[in-house]
């Protein structure tokens, strides 16, 4: 069964075969109605006499003998004339202006990008926007991928790795990257210093864990302050792709209520999931009448909003190094098998 794009094709091709054998019946009849034959072309550089071929010769001056500016005129403002030129003006915009760009992105280069806009989330975080090339480049970057960031901070070159919350498929001509400033952090502290017009060096893709639709029938997602980031690019793409069916139960660990980042967004990627995507919020200081966790992730709820480990379904994690250790040790009393070192796309259990 053909599918849109190849019905898309089908109609533009006999849409412009059409056309263009109409111009070419207007154009063949306005020139024979000047006695101007296009069969005669054929005949130029032949000698007009055979039996004498060091005389004259046909030319193409023989051909349009009879073609005058005034004919020339009236060709080009038939309606065959115009019909063609704006197709061709079309086809040449479409393939200059509007095909698909190439990405961005080059594992093997650093490439620097300017940030054009800076927007606070919560106190100490903040969502960065980074300008391409043009409006309509895309990243370059397949979900569940990050890059790497370079910065020179006291002479020496200070490199983080980092998940934009952007998709080539909805965000072209830029990128954005969710950053908490800590104190003591080198990386952080430099972004929360840039201005307007300030560049960093990037590199990507990089990482071994790359998102599709037939991946798992089960995503149970884990995640940590900032480590929501690339759960965000993973529930985004599998929420508006009305061909994926994986359900994805997210818990989402923080210590204040105003530090849960993207919330807006991710509420309304569960109300537009139609029960694919649910959130479990944990807090370690919640505010009265908090109706979700409390204080540190507990096994009982890794048991209660993760799918079973005997499912076909994989478990990702990403955030702060001791909230990961305890939910290791948390899936390994739940029969989970231990992720690995350096995980691979093939675990079913994944640490970003």
């Amino acid at each position: 069964m053909p599918n849109h794009n190849q019905y898309l094709f089908l109609l533009s091709f006999s849409l412009t075969f059409g056309i263009l054998l109409l111009v070419s019946f207007w154009v063949s009849a306005f020139l024979t109605a000047r006695d101007i034959h296009l069969r005669n072309l054929i005949l130029i550089g032949l000698p007009k006499d055979p039996q004498h071929p060091e005389m004259d010769v046909h030319s193409i001056q023989d051909f349009i003998k009879t073609f005058t500016q005034e004919d020339a005129i009236a060709l080009v403002q038939t309606p065959a004339f115009l019909a063609s030129a704006g197709l061709a003006a079309v086809a040449f915009y479409w393939l200059a202006f509007s095909g698909e760009r190439k990405p961005v992105l080059n594992p093997n280069e650093w490439k620097e990008f300017p940030l054009v806009l800076k927007t606070q989330v919560s106190p100490n975080t903040a969502i960065y926007r980074f300008s391409l090339p043009s409006s309509k480049d895309v990243f370059g970057l397949p979900v569940g991928q990050h890059i790497q960031v370079s910065a020179e901070i006291n002479g020496k070159d200070i490199m983080r790795s980092y998940t934009p919350t952007t998709l080539d498929q909805f965000d072209k001509g830029h990128f954005d990257l969710l950053i908490k400033t800590y104190e003591k952090g080198n990386i952080s502290r430099h972004f929360s210093l840039l201005k307007i017009g300030d560049r960093i060096r990037v590199k990507g893709p990089k990482g071994a864990f790359i998102y599709n639709n037939k991946l798992t029938g089960h995503l149970g997602l884990i995640a940590g302050g900032t480590g929501i980031s690339p759960m965000y690019q993973i529930i985004r793409s599998s929420i508006w792709d009305h061909s994926d069916a994986t359900t994805i139960n997210l818990i989402y660990a923080n210590v204040n209520e105003e530090d849960i980042l993207l919330r807006d967004e991710l509420e309304h990627l569960h109300h537009n999931s139609a029960g694919r995507f649910n959130i479990f919020y944990v807090l370690n200081n919640p505010p009265p009448g908090w109706k979700g966790g409390v204080g540190f992730v507990t096994k009982e709820q890794v048991a209660h909003y993760m799918p079973s480990q005997d499912k076909d379904c994989k478990i990702l994690m990403c955030g702060p190094p001791p909230m990961m250790s305890a939910m290791k040790k948390h899936l390994d009393e739940l029969k989970y098998p231990a992720p690995r070192t350096v995980s691979k796309l093939a675990d079913q259990v994944f640490l970003f």
